[in-house]
């Protein structure tokens, strides 16, 4: 092996088995410290105001929300000169066009229709047209009947809600109303925000309301509302204080500027049979307003693990302010080069009276003109201040 890879080698370990250790040098500079304190203060500020209190980072969470939702519509209307009640109204069950064909090939690979059920022949009709045979309800579907004004009593409807919820982790099972409440308060109350947060029971009209929703143009198209239960808890505080907040949203609002599939509608059936035995069917067209119950949670309560964890991170980012100042000093203000020499210095394992020349001329370095620096040495830990002289 050559001196040269040698030397090459050695070189490599020297470098590869150093240590490098914190050296304090205190600058006496107005704008440096100022700029170092306002960093640290907000990095305080950002931990103590947003993390740990607005957050509560020094919580365990759970939104693993275990929910169980029940709902009852109550309300009678007038439809069509028929009092209607829910058994009439609460539905969805569900019913195109007629096939030309020439011969029963035509026939046999289509399938379900809207309409019925193909049967594979094609059949001649009253006026010489061949047609695919189905069997279904006759007369088809009309959409071209004259639309029927909408029910206006459904705007008073009410929605009783009831949800129970669970947060598995801290084994906490919560309802959205008190159990003390009595028959009487039930059948009275109404759902407010500010002055009756705690019933639960919705009226269609101010759930409209809270979604901006014109009750006479919902019910000519229909449309699908989404009721959120939300269940933010703190589990630091008693369990009676996890209660649930109600948020309302219209859920089809993307398609309301579509000229196709815009609102809610299904179909249902009622069937009924003749005295001569013969079986008949009302098909119904609705179109109605769907609401959805979404259930939603985060739980925290005190855990000592996140705890250490974010006020070790808070301690560590207040060390941003150094780097920021470091940068400052080392790259835009007047007496850099002497900053530079005091905040790196390299230090080997040689003889006492080496070592001391070598860091005497390790502590050397060009002056700036305009500035003259003022050195201090500290008498604890090597520490040097460095100040400008007026």
């Amino acid at each position: 092996m050559s001196c040269q890879k040698r030397s090459k080698v050695l070189s490599f370990f020297t470098d590869f088995f150093t240590y490098e250790t914190t050296k304090s040098v205190v600058v006496k500079s107005w704008s440096v410290g100022i700029i170092n304190r306002i960093v640290q203060l907000l990095i305080i500020v950002y931990f103590i105001g947003w993390v740990f209190l607005h957050e509560k980072a020094y919580q365990n969470i759970d939104t693993g929300i275990e929910s169980a939702v029940m709902t009852k519509v109550k309300g009678f209307g007038l439809y069509n000169n028929q009092v209607m009640d829910v058994a009439d109204y609460v539905v969805p069950t569900q019913s195109s066009k007629k096939f030309e064909c020439v011969s029963d090939s035509d026939c046999s690979s289509l399938s379900v229709l809207e309409n019925g059920i193909l049967t594979g022949k094609c059949v001649e009709g009253p006026r010489g047209e061949k047609r695919c045979e189905i069997r279904g309800w006759c007369p088809a579907e009309d959409d071209t009947i004259n639309t029927v004004s909408p029910m206006k009593e459904a705007e008073n409807f009410t929605i009783f809600i009831k949800n129970s919820i669970r947060f598995p982790m801290f084994n906490v099972t919560r309802g959205n109303f008190p159990s003390n409440i009595d028959e009487k308060y039930i059948k009275t109350c109404k759902y407010d925000p500010v002055h009756n947060p705690s019933c639960p029971i919705f009226r269609v009209g101010d759930i409209l309301k809270y979604t901006n929703e014109s009750f006479n143009t919902i019910a000519s198209t229909g449309g699908e509302i989404g009721i959120n239960v939300g269940w933010v808890c703190d589990l630091d505080q008693s369990e009676e204080e996890c209660k649930p907040s109600y948020s309302f949203t219209r859920l089809d609002d993307v398609f309301q500027d579509n000229k196709v599939s815009k609102g809610y509608n299904f179909r249902f059936a009622k069937y009924f049979r003749s005295p001569d035995g013969t079986e008949y069917r009302t098909l119904h067209k609705a179109f109605a307003i769907r609401f959805d119950i979404l259930v939603s949670g985060k739980a925290g309560k005190f855990n000592a693990v996140p705890t250490v964890i974010n006020v070790v991170a808070a301690f560590t980012s207040v060390g941003l302010g150094t780097v920021l100042c470091d940068l400052i000093l080392l790259n835009f203000l007047k007496g850099a080069e002497q900053y530079k020499a005091k905040k790196f210095e390299e230090v080997t394992t040689v003889h006492t009276s080496e070592s001391n020349q070598l860091s005497q001329m390790s502590q050397e370095s060009p002056r700036p003109r305009k500035a003259k620096l003022e050195e201090k040495h500290s008498e604890d830990s090597g520490a040097f201040s460095i100040g400008q002289l007026p």
